[in-house]
């Protein structure tokens, strides 16, 4: 469906009070559209509708009339660069970005993303977590990980004693 149509039927839902429903149908623009800066203020316009600040700010963050205390709010909810880059869904490089402001953001961003992470970074390849792999593992993911061990070499036991059963 072309953007003109979708952005008519966003439209109809708002005036018909599908707030839901119109949020859902940016929510498909933006991720189709992620470089269109009217589709990212139209679905903050529809979370402020919510009483969604972080979110509104997640949107309007690229915008130089933006909201203090939105941008606040996406910066509270999101805390490191790289949730933040993660967040904005940005596409391909910042010099991209349709207005300066834009871009300095986007950039801001990307190099705070970059030092965090201690190497280059781009909107492409966007790292999974905001701080850099330190190469060892967190206590709860090593008990995790033994816990998955024990029952995998309970259940192989179980499944040789079986089988030594069966031939007997």
């Amino acid at each position: 469906m072309p953007l003109r149509d979708t952005l008519a039927r966003v439209d109809a839902d708002l005036a018909a009070g599908r707030v839901p429903v119109a949020r859902q149908r940016l929510r498909g623009l933006v991720s189709s559209f992620p470089n269109d800066l009217m589709l990212r203020r139209r679905l903050a316009e529809v979370y402020r509708l919510y009483g969604d600040p972080a979110e509104a700010g997640r949107w309007m963050y690229l915008e130089h009339d933006r909201d203090a205390a939105e941008s606040a709010a996406f910066e509270a909810r999101y805390p490191t660069p790289a949730h933040r880059m993660r967040a904005l869904a940005w596409q391909g490089s910042e010099t991209g970005a349709p207005t300066p402001f834009a871009r300095e953001q986007l950039t801001a961003v990307r190099v705070a993303c970059s030092d965090v992470m201690g190497h280059d970074v781009d909107w492409d390849t966007v790292p999974a977590a905001g701080i850099p792999d330190s190469g060892g593992g967190s206590l709860p993911g090593c008990l995790a990980g033994a816990g998955c061990l024990v029952m995998i070499l309970a259940n192989l036991a179980i499944w040789v004693n079986g089988l030594i059963a069966l031939f007997r």
